[in-house]
């Protein structure tokens, strides 16, 4: 991404009603889905830490590493977290076959530098027999908009399509849900018809208090409901949960 999205991240995503809700997604999944015990958990695409120190802070038992392909990130993400953290590549990750318990990554395959092929290739190698890989993913071609374009998302994505990667890696038992159903029409307002235009601003941005809340509000029932087995039909991102065999 570009600095400044960076920066912005760094900003807001300890607060922001979306960054909450994914990292809330992903810690349900890791834990529902840990993989082998006494393994540790990488953030493959860290960004600048926000979702490590939820890790955390959830206290789901791992040790916490992570990789960013920006340096200051990284840096960044483990000064807020407290997790191991380097700069590098998720197609090349700097670690030995088969050491993490967990592998999560959020927003990272959909990146115009990476190609998903690779980068799940790497995430099978380093993950140990019975691992977890967990994925969040921007949802659906036709939702592109400037937000995409200011943070150089290439491509987005269906549950088939993300399945399918995940099988074609050699992952199983593979489970991929949309999410962000509820406030679906919001967002196709805002990126179609409010911040339609080639220049507008990315998304990520702090809200006010009480928009902050409601939004924060909608997700929570959403995913009580989704834990009581609700299925969505679209929404505006996709997570996916995969085994190594």
């Amino acid at each position: 991404m570009e600095l400044a999205e960076y920066d912005l991240m760094d900003a807001v995503e300890d607060r922001m009603w979306w960054y909450r809700a994914m990292h809330a997604r992903v810690i349900d999944a890791v834990r529902r889905r840990p993989g082998p015990a006494g393994r540790a958990l990488l953030d493959a695409g860290c960004g600048t830490g926000g979702l490590l120190r939820r890790v955390a802070a959830a206290a789901t038992g791992h040790r916490l590493f992570g990789v960013d392909y920006n340096s200051t990130a990284a840096a960044r993400a483990r000064a807020k977290s407290g997790a191991s953290t380097a700069a590098g590549d998720v197609q090349a990750l700097p670690f030995a076959a088969g050491t993490f318990g967990a592998v999560v990554s959020a927003d990272v395959l959909c990146h115009r530098l990476v190609e998903p092929e690779r980068a799940l290739a790497e995430a099978h190698r380093v993950l140990a027999p019975g691992g977890t890989v967990v994925l969040n993913l921007p949802a659906f071609e036709w939702l592109k908009s400037a937000h995409d374009r200011r943070v150089h998302t290439s491509r987005r994505f269906t549950t088939g399509q993300t399945a399918a990667l995940l099988r074609a890696a050699g992952f199983g038992r593979i489970e991929a849900r949309y999410w962000n159903a509820l406030l679906l029409p919001l967002m196709v307002l805002q990126r179609k018809v409010v911040a339609s235009s080639e220049d507008a601003a990315s998304d990520v941005a702090p809200f006010p208090p009480l928009v902050d809340r409601a939004l924060r509000g909608v997700t929570s029932l959403e995913r009580y409901l989704s834990g009581l087995g609700l299925r969505y039909p679209a929404g505006g991102s996709v997570l996916a949960v995969a085994s190594r065999p």
